[in-house]
């Protein structure tokens, strides 16, 4: 089972906000998910970005590949320069 860590979108048409889940590769894109490990929501000056870093790293780890989008929303956070720290020593 391929697991990813990408975006589901919510909210009402042209107010989006997202999920950042880790879900099946094969899964639809708003439909089951893993675990849910933070939101982002474009709309707000600054962009609200809100990651669970400890199981987003744990995910990470264990091999879970993070979608393009999903790597700049975990590159904002923190957390993707952390993973990498942690994979150079």
């Amino acid at each position: 089972m391929a697991v990813k860590i990408r975006l589901a979108r919510h909210g009402r048409k042209k107010a989006p906000f997202y999920r950042l889940v880790v879900a099946d590769s094969k899964s639809p894109r708003d439909g089951r998910f893993i675990e849910m490990i933070g939101h982002y929501n474009p709309l707000t000056d600054p962009a609200e970005i809100r990651v669970d870093e400890e199981r987003a790293l744990y995910w990470l780890q264990v091999g879970a590949q993070a979608s393009d989008t999903a790597r700049m929303v975990l590159k904002r956070s923190g957390v993707w320069d952390r993973f990498v720290e942690g994979k150079r020593k």
